[in-house]
């Protein structure tokens, strides 16, 4: 009997098979670590900024699904209720409301404030993902350079204006989205506002290290509380939040290196997994001040650890608010 030989077009289904099997189980090493918590939040509210998309929709998504009362706080009214009815569909929660929030707007973060003291009971877990990154200069309704009024200004005077009500629901936690941008990043305390001179890079990394020193400040304001406050770093997700890179930008360089950054960045689902265990999980009840990325404590940079920047960049918040 002669040796059986493979087909040849057998041979190259097997070899495509095992390739496609190698970059699947590439994509979800480099997804890092899934948060396996079943923790429930029935009875529980939470608020996550920037709902209508990326991570704050599988967010939002995931808090759904364990019952809590979703608030997707978002500025395009239109798309966040078409992902609410998605929402509702995928977790059969109907208990998610969409409203209106503008970050680059301070009259909005005020009347929305407003609305959650008013009309909700308690607010449970307060979550700041909404962001811009990179974009051209731009300004925001009351003059603040975009950047640094979305990623810092607007949940700052957010999360300010809604600690009461956090207070009164403790325990309660604060999640704010920062990125390991903020190690390259500079509080330019001359120029905060990028009024002299503007890169958007520097911009987009001073806002994500504000969000740091934020934290950190918050965290000691609420010592002898029960809400805490913690950052996280999503990784580098593919989203919409990087629009305005080059890259995406330009036809060409999307068609050659989209395939490698399809594979070597996480999505927006994978994304969502450490702010979901900072979120809920029970270990963190009473830890805040930290930063968070894979699901696990990381160590931030120098400059994110230093508290008299934190204290000023404070005051300068305060008063650039008007939350004083």
């Amino acid at each position: 009997m002669g040796r059986y030989r493979m087909p040849r077009y057998s041979y190259h289904l097997s070899l495509a098979g095992t390739l496609v099997g190698a970059v699947v189980l590439l994509r979800e090493y480099v997804g890092g670590k899934k948060y396996g918590g079943k923790e429930k939040l029935v009875g529980k509210t939470v608020i996550v900024t920037g709902a209508s998309s990326g991570i704050g929709k599988e967010t939002a998504v995931e808090l759904a699904k364990r019952g809590a009362r979703v608030i997707l706080a978002c500025r395009d009214e239109e798309k966040a209720t078409k992902v609410r009815a998605e929402i509702v569909v995928e977790t059969a929660n109907r208990n998610v409301e969409v409203k209106k929030l503008d970050l680059a707007s301070m009259a909005s973060i005020r009347k929305f404030a407003k609305d959650i003291i008013i009309n909700e009971r308690h607010v449970d877990i307060l979550i700041n993902n909404a962001g811009v990154m990179r974009c051209p200069k731009t300004l925001t309704e009351d003059g603040f350079e975009m950047q640094l009024g979305v990623n810092h200004l607007g949940h700052f005077l957010l999360t300010n204006l809604l600690l009461d009500k956090l207070k009164e629901s403790q325990p309660s936690r604060i999640i704010t989205l920062s990125s390991v941008a903020h190690t390259r990043g500079k509080i330019n305390f001359i120029d905060l506002n990028s009024s002299k001179d503007y890169d958007k890079a520097e911009a987009y990394n001073q806002s994500k290290l504000a969000n740091l020193l934020f934290t950190r400040e918050l965290a000691k304001k609420l010592e002898g509380t029960k809400v805490t406050a913690n950052a996280v770093h999503p990784g580098i997700v593919n989203t919409d939040l990087g629009r305005h890179l080059s890259l995406k930008k330009s036809y060409f360089s999307w068609i050659f290196l989209g395939p490698f950054l399809w594979v070597f960045t996480k999505t927006p689902k994978q994304g969502a997994q450490t702010t979901i265990y900072g979120a809920v999980n029970p270990g963190l009840e009473n830890v805040s001040g930290k930063y968070y990325s894979n699901c696990k404590e990381t160590k931030p940079s120098k400059d994110a650890q230093d508290d008299a920047a934190a204290k000023r960049l404070w005051l300068v918040s305060e008063r650039w608010t008007r939350l004083s």
